[in-house]
């Protein structure tokens, strides 16, 4: 039963960017030759290798690396460790991702994988001895100037230094410091950029905080929910919360905690780092049926985890004025007319989470230049970019009276449209 429907939802994930493009593509009268280099991925991989475990006993994972587009720059975008990877997952993210580059005017195409295994099974030396194998089986199908993998879903810093570290064993000791920005998200010690660790969650607060700027709505005293508690949750709630926002009601994995009067992000975050990652048995809110999650009395939804959440079964029960998608792909199209049709407003993923990416390209750049740069440096940098994507999403909604994720996708795909007109097809 479990195995069906993480399979509807990776299927659903594909058809849903394949329907949103395609709504799109007709939207701004895509060039027919171009709908059809992008609707299809450049290349895919699967990869087969063997571990051992601790036990002595050996293992064999499947990992995947799918390169959508690099019309506009090298491949970029997140490897996640998860039951629920698998091919089709990983097109409809790398395509994401290339609208994702596209929209942010990053030098960027789009591209994701990972590997399908549940990493909270497997002790911290076995996760390093599959890290380590999977990069050695990509082989030279990533590289700095090539295919830059990220953090996503269960992979974190750690696993980035471990990605570095093995490739850059590969190379001749010559040509190793120039391979440091092969991955982004790394450990500051070991290449990262300060702030990126709050990129993403930074930048779906901001993209809240425009918006609410934009209908002249003030967030303080606003009530707030956010599925998943994870790296995006976190920040997005602690840059919510200065602001005078409430958090009132928390999703994961674990359970669905709620406290009207309100969850302190900093106490909620202690308890998960001594409950390995879990909000469930949280003492200052109660616990509440998953399926009521979506319902909570609220103003804003933040959904952070995964894909397919946000459906057409859950839809009428949002009581949010604003949906900002911290996740990918977390509202489904059926649900996205009957959310629309209520008068709820939807930050697009491509725009609302772009912020990871942003701060991915400034820690590349800054390793290719042999640069460092201090933390309100590159906050104030993602600010103005992020700043700037918005508005031009918001024009365009406002000009043609489209929904932010049309705008968005309009956006994205006549960037990628005019680097083909100008550049033409080869041969």
């Amino acid at each position: 039963m479990i195995a069906k429907q993480q399979k509807k939802l990776k299927q659903g994930m594909l058809d849903n960017v394949m329907r949103q493009f395609n709504y799109s593509a007709d939207n701004i009268n895509l060039n027919p030759n171009i709908r059809k280099i992008l609707s299809i991925t450049n290349n895919e991989l699967v990869v087969h290798f063997p571990v051992k475990m601790d036990n002595g006993d050996v293992e064999v994972f499947t990992g995947y690396r799918v390169q959508h587009n690099n019309a506009l720059g090298p491949y970029k975008g997140g490897l996640r460790y998860h039951p629920t990877v698998d091919i089709d997952a990983a097109r409809a993210l790398a395509m994401w991702m290339t609208w994702k580059t596209s929209l942010a005017g990053l030098p960027y195409g789009g591209a994701k994988g990972g590997i399908q295994l549940d990493p909270s099974k497997y002790s911290q030396a076995e996760l390093e001895r599959i890290t380590r194998r999977f990069t050695y089986a990509l082989g030279d199908n990533i590289g700095p100037e090539l295919d830059i993998p990220a953090p996503d879903v269960n992979t974190n810093p750690q696993t980035m230094a471990w990605i570095l570290d093995t490739y850059m064993s590969t190379k001749a000791p010559s040509e190793r410091s120039k391979n440091m920005h092969v991955v982004t998200g790394k450990p500051v010690g070991a290449g990262g950029s300060e702030g990126r660790d709050r990129a993403t969650g930074y930048g779906v607060f901001l993209s809240i905080q425009f918006w609410a700027e934009n209908k002249k709505v003030d967030l303080k005293g606003k009530k707030y929910i956010v599925q998943g508690f994870g790296n995006v949750g976190y920040w997005t709630s602690h840059f919510l919360e200065k602001e005078g926002a409430i958090l009132v009601g928390v999703q994961d994995a674990s359970g669905s905690i709620l406290n009207e009067n309100g969850i302190s992000v900093e106490d909620l975050y202690k308890h998960t780092m001594e409950h390995k990652g879990a909000v469930a048995g949280f003492t200052n809110a109660e616990p509440i049926d998953k399926e009521n999650f979506f319902g909570i009395n609220c103003d804003i939804c933040v959904p952070a985890a995964l894909g397919n959440q946000i459906t057409a079964n859950n839809a009428d029960s949002i009581k949010a004025f604003l949906i900002a998608e911290g996740a990918n792909g977390p509202t489904d199209v059926e649900a996205e007319k009957i959310l629309l049709d209520k008068g709820v407003a939807i930050i697009p993923d491509i725009l609302c989470n772009s912020g990871g990416v942003i701060g991915s390209y400034y820690e590349w750049l800054q390793n290719r230049n042999g640069e460092i740069w201090q933390l309100d440096e590159v906050m104030a940098k993602m600010h103005k970019k992020l700043k700037e994507s918005f508005n031009k999403v918001m024009k365009t909604s406002l000009d043609k009276d489209i929904d932010m994720r049309t705008a968005a996708f309009n956006i994205a795909i006549e960037r990628l449209e005019q680097a083909y007109v100008q550049r033409g097809i080869f041969p």
